[in-house]
């Protein structure tokens, strides 16, 4: 009866823990940090656009559509085949080089950007 008990709180903290990492096969990516690294690499407070969301949803905040982005992000990345980490990959889609809205070229900066926050840790 003991065991079972460990396992259930085993089971429990894991659970708890899974929406902090997505995907330890995905490189150990935490969603959570890589969101708040994105936030300060699309300028944070100062920001018009928090996390460089452009649309204006009715249902839900900037932070959660990041967090759903990269959260679909991973599940793409899982069956990618190429040699590129994740924020690259992700970057293709969230901030695509050459894109309409970036007439001053900014989107080069995103990858350097987002990593050197994710790797720094912003909270």
């Amino acid at each position: 009866m003991r065991t079972l008990s460990i396992i259930a709180v085993i089971g429990l903290v894991m659970a708890l823990q899974a929406p902090l990492v997505f995907g330890l096969e995905n490189g150990g990516i935490d969603v959570e940090r890589l969101a708040n690294a994105i936030y300060k690499a699309e300028g944070g407070a100062k920001t018009k656009h928090p996390y460089g969301i452009l649309a204006k949803y009715k249902t839900t905040t900037p932070r959660q559509a990041c967090i759903n982005t990269i959260k679909s992000g991973l599940r793409r990345y899982a069956v990618y085949k190429g040699k590129d980490d994740f924020i690259v990959f992700l970057s293709r889609t969230y901030c695509p080089i050459g894109a309409k809205n970036d007439p001053n070229g900014l989107n080069v900066n995103w990858v350097k950007n987002v990593k050197h926050f994710y790797n720094k840790g912003i909270k």
